[in-house]
């Protein structure tokens, strides 16, 4: 584990669970609105093609968001599991420390700076729509 004091740890550990309930809120908040929207409604009943596209794109738009919010309260439950384990601020690809700045930051990070630049240089070719 990274050499981060008992302070820094509780700070990391209060921001984690803190956006926790933020994303579980989020969600919440999300679903209850899409049920007194009826987009998939909407998209079932129109007649024309635009409007149709609209309402699909509406539904789509959604479903998307929640699923970017639960996929990061999986990041972040992980990152607390990995923090009760001792198991916790070392980047994944180097073993070197994140450090402290960069978890404030970003409390699920799993790679320090330098990789990560180096990862999204190498992958940045991915999810970019080719002809």
């Amino acid at each position: 584990m990274a050499k981060l004091t008992d302070d820094q740890l509780a700070q990391l550990k209060a921001a984690l669970q803190q956006r926790y309930l933020e994303l579980r809120e989020e969600i919440r908040a999300e679903l209850e609105h899409s049920g007194n929207q009826h987009y998939a409604d909407l998209a079932g009943s129109v007649a024309d093609p635009g409007d149709a596209s609209v309402a699909d794109m509406l539904v789509d738009l959604n479903a998307n968001l929640v699923d970017r919010q639960v996929n990061e309260i999986r990041e972040v439950e992980a990152t607390l599991k990995r923090l009760a384990e001792l198991n916790f601020g070392d980047c994944i690809e180097c073993g070197g420390e994140i450090g402290f700045e960069r978890l404030m930051a970003y409390p699920t990070a799993q790679r320090c700076v330098r990789c990560q630049e180096l990862r999204e240089k190498t992958y940045s070719h991915e999810n970019k729509p080719t002809l």
